[in-house]
């Protein structure tokens, strides 16, 4: 496997710097601490280049809170500057890896995405007889720094690269805490060797496609499985032959069991397609997609929490809208016409 160099000159290069400041104030640009940073925008920059130069370069804290959902995650927000770093960074060696992803990993890339991959689950569900789903217990908290840092290593040779790399995942706050234990552990080797990535980096999304990419080819290329896909943590793979998918699932938990990962016991299931297949937010049967109901239960949720901001002006006209158009555009991939005009009937409030 062919091994890159010279990066990072790449990456410290003004001009991607600067490219990388435009890319992380997109959505966010009449926050303070963006605005604070682009009225100095050229000190700035320089500064940040400085401290990549000499490796001086450390990053700031995290700021942290718990999304509440389905289930509740932990989401670290890095400061602005440390942004553009991983935007930087980013802009230099995602093309390298890009190339060795397979075409049914969705998350986190360009021109994919929860959409692309809801579409392509649903016809291999509406074309096989089973399907195995699986999801990945606690996945962000539990990839391994080791074994992150040895997968870079085999695309990447050029060691000031390597350097901020490094930098960035040893600066990972403590996430959720999981003991897991694997073959050849002893007692303390839980709590010795150090875990887990922020999920509000642009950086660890790219590193969890990295961490599972070699999972993916094992998959479709060892085990041939025809039908899978991927979409960060969750997978699936389908097929008219239940032995196979039985079988599969027997090799893929000794398979991630050498990245130090476990598939979830009660979410990872063997069954009939007919029955309805959950994925991305919904309910994919052989004749019809509905939503999830405790998604729909959520955005109800939020619709009248909308409704409440609207009512008291923190938020005006146009925002609502957007929210409520998002929405719309999510739903408008399953077969929810019914439950969109319910939605919209009750929407008297936004209209004139």
């Amino acid at each position: 496997m062919k091994r890159r160099g010279n990066l990072y000159p790449q990456i410290i290069e003004f001009a991607n710097l600067l490219s990388a400041a435009r890319q992380a104030q997109r959505g966010k640009r009449f926050r303070d601490n963006v605005l604070d940073f682009n009225y100095h925008l050229e000190t700035e920059l320089i500064n940040l280049q400085k401290e990549l130069t000499n490796k001086t370069y450390q990053p700031g804290n995290y700021r942290t809170f718990h999304l509440t959902g389905l289930k509740s995650r932990l989401i670290s927000a890095a400061p602005y500057r440390d942004r553009v770093v991983h935007h930087a960074l980013c802009n230099i060696i995602v093309p390298i890896f890009e190339s060795t992803f397979i075409q049914d990993s969705y998350a986190n890339r360009v021109g994919f995405g929860t959409h692309r991959a809801l579409k392509r689950f649903t016809h291999f569900a509406r074309n096989s007889r089973y399907v195995l789903q699986c999801d990945i217990r606690k996945y962000f908290p539990s990839i391994d720094h080791i074994v992150l840092k040895e997968l870079i290593r085999r695309k990447i040779k050029c060691t000031d690269t390597l350097w901020l790399i490094d930098t960035i995942i040893d600066n990972s706050n403590e996430q959720e805490p999981v003991i897991e234990y694997f073959p050849g552990d002893d007692l303390l080797t839980p709590v010795t060797r150090r875990r887990g990535l922020p999920i509000g980096n642009l950086t660890s999304q790219f590193f969890a496609n990295i961490y599972l990419s070699g999972f993916d080819h094992f998959v479709k290329e060892q085990l041939k499985a025809k039908k899978y896909v991927r979409y960060v943590d969750d997978f699936a793979l389908l097929s008219d032959d239940w032995q196979f998918l039985a079988t599969a699932r027997l090799a893929i938990e000794n398979y991630l069991n050498q990245l130090r990962l476990q598939i979830h016991p009660i979410k990872s299931q063997l069954f009939a397609t007919k029955i309805g297949a959950t994925f991305l937010g919904f309910r994919i049967f052989p004749d019809r997609i509905r939503v999830r109901s405790s998604n729909l239960h959520l955005a109800r949720r939020r619709l009248r929490r909308l409704q409440s901001d609207y009512a008291r002006g923190i938020i005006d006209r146009e925002k609502a809208n957007q929210s409520i158009q998002s929405w719309f555009a999510h739903l408008e991939h399953g077969d929810t016409w019914r439950l969109r005009q319910q939605i919209f009937t009750s929407l008297e409030w936004l209209r004139e």
